[in-house]
């Protein structure tokens, strides 16, 4: 695809909301990049003085395309590179397991920060976490249980779904150090093997060569935790 734009990805150098932008990206194929700006030196120069940022650039070399928020550049890019359904409703589907997936992890950050410990908190995160491997467990076995939420192929709703679990498995386990401990328990067969469906797509491969993989993680031995 050399006629394809270049883009940049700004964020943190750290695994964080910018996942499912970084798979999304790899998964595409495009010619991409990623920026790690000073910060807070650079947050006037974000568009809602926030992180991740994506910029596309124009195919005359002008007029920057460029988008914040983390759901949002997602939602972009799914839909420039077909890893989200044309049909609207089929679509709606895939987001709102998105939507699921970023409650629960809004509900593990308030929980996370609350000083003193907010047992209330704790029980909305545990509660939230553990209706979204509900759902997805049961949307995976209806779909035959191949390891993809939809279809046979890697979706929106498969990327961003594994980039959830990979924030909060492997992203945030120096703010809490037990989080595998409370995340792994709740895991269905179903969910496990999702995990390594994704890590092993052969769209991925760059991306894992990169990245710690999840898998190797809550397929690990508790005692070696």
């Amino acid at each position: 695809m050399s006629d394809s734009p270049r883009y940049t990805l700004r964020y943190f150098d750290r695994i964080g909301v910018a996942e499912g932008s970084r798979i999304l990206l790899t998964a595409a194929g495009v010619e991409w990049k990623e920026e790690h700006p000073e910060w807070p030196q650079e947050k006037p120069n974000q568009p809602f003085g926030r992180m991740p940022v994506l910029v596309e650039k124009g195919r005359d070399g002008m007029n920057d395309f460029i988008i914040s928020e983390s759901g949002n550049i997602e939602r972009y890019l799914a839909r420039a590179f077909g890893f989200m359904p044309a049909n609207i409703q089929h679509a709606a589907l895939q987001e709102q397991l998105r939507d699921q997936a970023s409650d629960m992890f809004s509900a593990f950050i308030a929980q996370l920060v609350a000083n003193p410990r907010d047992k209330e908190k704790e029980a909305q995160f545990d509660n939230l976490l553990t209706k979204l491997v509900e759902v997805q467990t049961k949307q995976l076995i209806a779909n035959g249980n191949n390891g993809h939420l939809f279809g046979d192929q890697l979706s929106y709703a498969d990327i961003v779904s594994y980039a959830f679990y990979k924030i909060i498995v492997v992203g945030m386990v120096k703010r809490q150090a037990n989080i595998v401990e409370v995340v792994k328990p709740k895991l269905t067969p179903q969910i496990v093997k999702f995990i390594a469906v994704v890590e092993s797509d052969p769209l991925l491969s760059a991306y894992m060569t990169k990245s710690d993989s999840l898998a190797a993680v809550v397929n690990r031995p508790t005692a070696q935790l």
